[in-house]
């Protein structure tokens, strides 16, 4: 029975950690382009599961189309927060545009709360069954999705960077972004697509938790626990940010299994993926596949 157990929080572990991978990338996408950490990444995905929710609810459209209109909505919106609001503070100080952040991230937090209420809401049920089993193991019919369209994400990620024009140019720019300004590439076209990129992936992420745990002002909090995944791996690493999301996703099941097997403390789940950080950057201050800097001092 407890191996039973295990099994099932190991393939939760794999399926949750696949999506903080998809969401750590948008991370490491946004700081790849513009050197900004993005505080409000959480309150991406809420809002793409409340947008996402309102046009079945509300509008009675097919999934399909509902979430395919979700996804144009998020791209306008990450558009549009990065020209009309952090646009105008290139060349700033870094932790100015920071600081804008993690004032996004309370707007849109206060802006959902308003325009939806403060309680969850459930999903609209989207599969005849909820569940099946792999394995012998009982697996959420919305994870097992999104398993599969994480990996193509992270497939797509792939190429799009390595034979897209504007994802060599997205390259170029997070390699130098006087060089590639020299080299014709629109700076500005390249920040803008990150966010409209970023704010899509997010919206995706929002609503599969969405469709397992309803929509909720919680849904935010996915940003926070993601982020140990994009340090773990390392800042300015693709390749980092889906390993680093494995691995607390892994961590995560793995703690909760020890603390309800042998510890009993209850709280292991949230803080276990935090005490690995901070013994891995002890080791390694980058992360396990970021780039070192070399400074001359």
């Amino acid at each position: 029975m407890e191996f039973g157990f295990l099994g099932q929080l190991m393939i939760n572990g794999i399926i949750v950690g696949t999506l903080y991978g998809v969401v750590a990338m948008c991370f490491v996408l946004i700081y790849k382009a513009s050197q900004v950490v993005n505080f409000a990444q959480g309150e991406f995905l809420l809002i793409g599961a409340w947008v996402c929710w309102s046009f079945l609810v509300h509008f009675q459209m097919p999934f399909i189309v509902g979430f395919l209109f979700t996804l144009a909505f998020m791209a306008l919106f990450g558009i549009l927060i990065q020209v009309v609001i952090l646009r105008p503070l290139i060349g700033e100080p870094v932790i100015s545009v920071i600081m804008v952040t993690i004032g996004l991230s309370i707007i849109m937090q206060a802006a959902m709360k308003w325009a939806f209420g403060v309680f969850a809401q459930p999903f609209p049920q989207i599969f005849s069954s909820q569940t099946f089993n792999l394995f012998g193991l009982k697996v959420q019919t919305a994870y097992g999705l999104s398993l599969i369209v994480s990996v193509l994400i992270m497939l797509g990620f792939g190429y799009f960077f390595k034979f897209t024009r504007m994802g060599l140019a997205m390259r170029a720019t997070a390699f130098n972004q006087q060089v590639a300004q020299s080299l014709g590439i629109s700076i500005k076209q390249v920040f803008a697509l990150s966010w409209a990129i970023s704010a899509m992936v997010s919206a995706v992420a929002g609503v599969v938790i969405a469709m397992v745990n309803g929509v909720s002002s919680s849904l935010s909090a996915f940003g926070i626990k993601v982020f140990p995944a994009v340090i773990l791996g390392g800042l300015d690493s693709i390749i980092g940010a889906i390993f680093g999301g494995l691995i607390v996703g892994l961590l995560e099941n793995g703690a909760q299994y020890v603390d309800a097997t042998y510890l009993g403390w209850g709280n292991m789940i949230s803080v276990a993926p935090f005490y690995v950080l901070i013994i891995i950057l002890m080791l390694k201050p980058y992360g396990l596949f970021g780039t070192k800097d070399i400074e001359r001092v």
